[in-house]
């Protein structure tokens, strides 16, 4: 058999080494060692990392490479980063948005990002956030898998025709019932908010996606609610919890009655590590709370974590580079997670986590599977993590769509070698 598409001597995420992917008609053809064939285009891993795309599964592409528009956020606080968004979205034009997240969505494709769920704010009249992704969804569908959320930023109680153009958004084509319960007036809105969400994906057969405590409040708990909505409406597996801040302020008696029923009700939680860690304990002075979610305690319980971007040069975040592998490590850095196992746990929460959060069909490296995968300038998935790894090669369906060169320092000292591969510093 000849194949489109064959990688030779290459290393996975599960260990294996010496391993060839044969590639035909968009899919992996083959996944084993020592394939002798034909090919179209041959790579030499070179015993380097082979992994599936990266995966974001909590984005903000409406807002992307805004940062300084219509002003800069000076306290650099989530609730600023909302005020400001509130200007910037009033002279928002579909052609400015698109042409930023096209953008980004390059960016992304250079970093082996190939799959993206970005929520959109629904409580513009206009709905130009909805129109402009909507058109971008459209233009990357080759080679971005990019879901979008129907979201009501300023509450869907809170915010005048906030369900009526979430509504309209759904109609329109948007992915992913979205919400802010805890931005709502009352604890009691807020849950009445997540009730009325959950009920209306059971009624389309849509995924929930819920902005949940994202707060440094202990008695935002609205996590709750969604976990009981879900068991109710048997939305087991397609409804998630993003950011889930609250948790990290709650006492420990609490949380060990709530992660068993988020795990009962099978909601994913994602977390934001830049983000949260950034934004959360403003008001401390010390001790200060790091910021993030029950990380390492939901993955005792089996609760599918995966991490999020978040933010790239918008009004919350002045930061950011679409590169997964950095939020990798701020996850596993602000968790507390250094093991060897704890690290590589890092590395699924940006790949094959949030795949299964956001229901991407044919994901992994396996055969069978869609042709969508990323040689990295790294031995395993620890290594791509501590350095960042340089993106080799970016393939979809079976056909490389961005090259970078390895990274290699070229020296002038006497008595040493002339280039050093600065991907080579492994331990033993």
């Amino acid at each position: 058999m000849s194949f489109d598409l064959l990688v030779k001597n290459a290393s996975l995420p599960n260990g294996q080494t010496g391993i060839d992917i044969a590639c035909k008609d968009g899919r992996i053809a083959a996944v084993e060692a020592g394939i002798a064939a034909d090919a179209a285009q041959v790579i030499d891993a070179n015993g380097q990392l082979v992994s599936p795309p990266f995966v974001d599964s909590h984005f903000h592409m409406d807002a992307t490479l805004s940062l300084g528009l219509p002003r800069m956020n000076e306290s650099g606080t989530l609730l600023e980063g909302i005020a400001l968004w509130g200007e910037l979205k009033e002279i928002l034009t579909v052609e400015a948005v698109v042409e930023r997240a096209l953008r980004y969505c390059d960016l992304a494709v250079s970093q082996g990002l190939l799959a993206v769920r970005s929520h959109v704010d629904v409580c513009d009249a206009r709905l130009t956030g909805v129109k402009a992704l909507l058109e971008v969804r459209e233009k990357v569908k080759d080679y971005i898998d990019l879901q979008l959320v129907a979201f009501p930023q300023d509450g869907l109680y809170r915010s005048p025709n906030a369900e009526k153009n979430l509504l309209s958004a759904l109609d329109m084509g948007v992915d992913v019932v979205g919400g802010i319960p805890h931005f709502e007036r009352t604890m009691e809105d807020g849950a009445k908010s997540v009730r009325r969400l959950c009920e209306i994906a059971a009624e389309r057969g849509l995924m929930v996606d819920l902005h949940c405590d994202e707060s440094d409040d202990p008695l935002s708990r609205h996590i709750e609610t969604l976990a009981y909505e879900t068991q109710r409406l048997c939305l087991q597996g397609r409804t998630a919890g993003s950011h889930l801040t609250s948790m990290h302020s709650m006492d420990n008696y609490y949380v060990s009655k709530l992660l068993p029923l988020i795990a009962e009700a099978g909601v994913h939680a994602i977390a934001n590590p830049l983000i949260n860690i950034t934004l959360q304990g403003r008001h401390d002075t010390y001790p200060k709370r790091r910021g993030q979610t029950r990380v390492p305690e939901m993955r005792n319980y089996g609760i599918n974590v995966s991490f999020g971007h978040d933010c790239v040069m918008d009004p919350w975040y002045s930061q950011g580079s679409g590169d997964m592998l950095e939020v990798a490590s701020m996850g596993f850095h602000v968790a507390q997670m250094t093991s060897r196992d704890d690290i590589r746990y890092a590395f699924d929460c940006v790949t094959k986590h949030p795949a299964k959060a956001l229901g991407l069909e044919g994901y992994g490296v396996e055969k069978g599977c869609k042709a969508d995968f990323v040689l990295l300038q790294a031995k395993d998935t620890i290594e791509a993590i501590r350095l960042k790894a340089t993106r080799l090669a970016v393939v979809r369906s079976g056909k490389i769509i961005s090259q970078t060169p390895p990274r290699i320092a070229h020296l002038s000292i006497e008595g040493r070698p002339e280039t050093v591969d600065t991907s080579s510093y492994a331990p033993a």
